[in-house]
């Protein structure tokens, strides 16, 4: 599969390299929802600035993600959605609810900070 995943700190950092099949979609919801488990990670970022299109399957293949971490303990951070690929998603009223986004790995960091400390809490 062409995602990076790694571990930094309590956060896992999937990096989406290549557009992915839809089986493929859900062999990374399988394989993040197990190392969270594993790992016991209290954060998920997901960078998917490679990808060019997010259709509705992978924007719900995402939320899906987001739930699963959730009920395995893991708040969840979409990074590196590029200008082009929100604006289509905007056209196509594509919703990535309940996904949080940030525009960087940086800013995504410090939002799971703020979330796995307890001071986002009340957002969810």
């Amino acid at each position: 599969m062409s995602v990076a995943i790694l571990r930094q700190g309590d956060y896992l950092i999937a990096s989406i390299q290549v557009d992915l099949s839809d089986s493929q979609v859900l062999e990374l919801r399988d394989e993040l929802s197990e190392r969270i488990g594993r790992v016991r990670a209290r954060g998920l970022i997901i960078d998917v600035a490679a990808l060019d299109v997010i259709d509705s399957f992978v924007a719900r293949s995402l939320g899906s993600i987001a739930i699963t971490a959730r009920l395995r303990g893991a708040e969840t951070v979409i990074t590196g959605i590029e200008p082009d690929v929100a604006i289509a998603m905007v056209q196509f009223d594509l919703d990535l609810a309940p996904l949080r986004t940030a525009l960087d790995l940086d800013e995504a960091l410090s939002l799971l900070d703020r979330l796995t400390q307890g001071a986002g809490e009340d957002e969810a």
